[in-house]
């Protein structure tokens, strides 16, 4: 009995239960409407092996995620340094926080036109979007982090002789890691949602260009078969963020 329940929770927890519902519900909606609109399952992995053939689905996975890794380590090393000495200097705070809570409600996307403008149609653009979409969840992260540090540990810190800079990088930074890993989840999630938007606009290649120049040809196929795989790669990146994280910063709290 015991070893029954224990088989039924690892499928709970595995998701999988969830994923064949989500199929069957796909499958008995695509019964009402023909392929063009909303094509079935089978139909969908069809596609999707028509683009694994030729190359062109690898191609635009391997630009697409090009992309995300440039704007998403850029936005990092910005938005890391800029987070902790805005949580942890207050004049820093009273001259960068009212920038950094006006801009942060606005979306990456809002930006587009204008860094196309700015920056052209090439790399520089769609790098620049995703860096600033990277950076505020990173920043807004980091200076919870910093604000989260327990004091007392601070004081202990300064009572036993060590200097403000020393106290800042043994103990606050260390405090802060688990919240700047959570803004570095969260602004990779935010990477890739901005690089379709950019795609869509001004790309020959790439993940959003595929979904967008599909529907030229009527292949909702494709454009399905273009969205699971960026909810597979995302999934999958944020396991590999989190597996890492787990490996290299678990003596700083990251679970």
């Amino acid at each position: 009995m015991e070893k029954s329940n224990s088989i039924i929770n690892r499928i709970l927890k595995s998701g999988l239960i969830t994923w064949v519902l989500l199929l069957f519900i796909w499958g008995v909606g695509a019964l009402f409407y023909t392929d063009d609109f909303l094509p079935n399952p089978l139909v969908t992995l069809d596609g999707a092996k028509t683009l694994i053939t030729s190359g062109t689905l690898w191609t635009d996975i391997v630009v697409s995620m090009g992309r995300v890794l440039k704007g998403w380590s850029l936005g990092l090393l910005f938005a890391i340094p800029v987070g902790l000495c805005v949580g942890n200097f207050k004049v820093i705070s009273y001259v960068f926080e009212p920038f950094l809570n006006f801009f942060r409600f606005v979306p990456a996307i809002g930006f587009i036109t204008l860094f196309l403008l700015w920056f052209g149609v090439g790399e520089t653009s769609k790098v620049a979007l995703i860096f600033y979409a990277v950076i505020f969840p990173v920043m807004v992260n980091t200076i919870a982090g910093v604000r989260s540090v327990d004091y007392s540990l601070v004081e202990a810190a300064e009572s036993m002789g060590a200097s403000k800079r020393r106290t800042f990088f043994t103990v606050v930074v260390p405090s802060a890691v688990p919240n700047i890993f959570t803004g570095a989840r969260l602004g990779l999630s935010g990477a890739i949602i901005c690089i379709v938007a950019a795609e869509m606009l001004a790309a020959s290649e790439g993940l959003g260009y595929l979904i967008y120049t599909s529907r030229l040809y009527y292949r909702t196929d494709w454009i399905f078969a273009g969205i699971f795989t960026l909810g597979l790669i995302g999934f999958l990146a944020d396991k590999l963020l989190r597996f890492l994280g787990k490996k290299f910063l678990y003596r700083f709290g990251v679970r």
